[in-house]
């Protein structure tokens, strides 16, 4: 017997019944011979852990942009943290770890450069619009090696694309990353704004440190029992409505007092000024693109928009203010 066999034998033994098991895959867009030792969720969570857009996300802007300090989240670190807590959530309820893991590893490697600042700006000017969860599975599907695309299951796939507040997935698994996702990014934005200087645990108003937690800590280990003790032995994944009103309270603070501070303000309006003029300039100058971007025009068909967003989005920060220098700003030069 394969160990593949053994592995989805065990799924179907001890997870719940509503786990999706990886005997029961939907499948993927093109058929392909089953590794004999990996289910195909090990697989997909090994593909993106591998590829160059998952590498990206360690230079690129969580909350705060371009940080003076080690221990600032980047998009790498938040994705992480997100595994981590989904990962804990899903062992307790009994579902599937390795399809939980896929997704949360792949559901951010569609961000823009400078975070939600990037995503705003590509959204506003180009007239297709731009999701960065739109963008992760444009990038699995897609773009990645050399436009073949990862070839991903359809139940990561699903995960990656339906991971916003608003959005529904097909699966629990998906559930709990778009759960934990919530509640990743509120706890690590509050830790880096109290580092930053920015916001203080004292801010958080009294009631709700009395039911959550007076720490960034004590607050998300409250959110994680509650997951786990309202989701046990349902068909769904959710939290209390006790606690899901507080998180979105405690959300609502966040924007209040921490992403909407006039210092981080200051620096996303550069962000955004800046990549809205690359935007423009490589829609006028698509050949100033890669060649593999520029083909993908020329030879693909693809829209010269949906390209440069495709272009501008896959930058790290540093390697987007790099070429905007490059475009924009004088350089001193020589006669020979």
């Amino acid at each position: 017997m394969l160990i593949r066999d053994e592995l989805e034998q065990r799924e179907r033994a001890i997870l719940s019944p509503y786990a999706a098991k990886a005997c029961e895959t939907k499948g993927r867009i093109r058929p392909e011979e089953e590794c004999d030792i990996r289910t195909c969720y090990m697989r997909d969570r090994d593909r993106i852990v591998h590829s160059k857009s998952f590498r990206r996300l360690k230079d690129k802007t969580q909350v705060f942009l371009s940080p003076q300090g080690d221990h600032y989240r980047t998009r790498m670190m938040h994705t992480m943290e997100v595994s981590q807590t989904a990962r804990t959530v899903a062992v307790c309820l009994h579902l599937n770890t390795d399809l939980v893991e896929a997704i949360a590893l792949g559901h951010d490697l569609g961000h823009t450069p400078f975070g939600h600042a990037g995503e705003r700006a590509l959204n506003d000017v180009c007239p297709l619009g731009f999701r960065h969860n739109e963008q992760s599975l444009r990038l699995v599907e897609r773009l990645e090696k050399e436009g073949r695309g990862l070839n991903l299951t359809a139940e990561v796939r699903d995960g990656i694309l339906n991971h916003g507040t608003n959005d529904a997935p097909s699966t629990l698994e998906g559930q709990v990353v778009r759960l934990c996702d919530k509640i990743a990014y509120i706890h690590h934005d509050m830790d880096d704004g109290v580092r930053a200087g920015l916001v203080k645990e004292e801010d958080v108003p009294a009631p709700l440190r009395r039911l959550l937690g007076e720490t960034t800590r004590a607050r998300l280990n409250t959110f994680i029992h509650d997951i786990v003790i309202t989701s046990r032995d349902r068909d769904c994944v959710c939290m209390s409505d006790e606690i899901g009103s507080a998180l979105f309270e405690l959300r609502a603070f966040m924007f209040r007092h921490l992403y909407t501070n006039e210092a981080a303000r200051r620096e996303e309006i550069k962000a955004d000024r800046m990549l809205k003029q690359m935007y423009h300039y490589y829609v006028e100058h698509p050949e100033a693109m890669t060649d593999e971007f520029y083909k993908m025009i020329t030879e693909r068909g693809e829209s010269r928009e949906r390209v440069v967003c495709d272009y501008i989005s896959g930058m790290t920060d540093q390697y987007s203010k790099a070429r905007y220098n490059e475009i924009f700003v004088p350089h001193s030069w020589s006669r020979y």
